[in-house]
């Protein structure tokens, strides 16, 4: 099964650096998911953790990815991005229905 998250290459590059970087154990995927609803709508997390028998496991160029399965329709089509700029820097979830989402 393909992975319902686009990562652009700039996200991927920058996920590895941190995996390098912070000595993340191999054991360890990126984890993707929401959080919420109410008033603010729905917040995404990004991270890393082991898998659990609620996730999807998604490979992506030899990333292991996990998000919960009932997470997934709320994911699908989103793009992971990584932003620098003179104001900020970080991980941005784009949405094609919505506009700029920043974790």
């Amino acid at each position: 099964m393909d992975i319902p998250v686009n990562i652009t290459e700039k996200a991927f590059q920058e996920i590895i650096h941190i995996i390098e970087r912070k000595n993340i154990p191999d054991q360890y995927g990126l984890r993707i998911g929401i959080k919420g609803g109410g008033c603010a709508g729905i917040s995404y997390l990004l991270g890393f953790d082991t898998v659990s028998k609620e996730d999807g496991s998604f490979d992506f160029r030899g990333l292991p990815v996990y998000i919960a399965k009932k997470h997934t329709m709320y994911l699908f089509g989103l793009t992971l991005d990584f932003h620098e700029g003179a104001d900020a820097r970080g991980f941005v979830f784009l949405n094609p229905e919505q506009s700029r989402v920043k974790e």
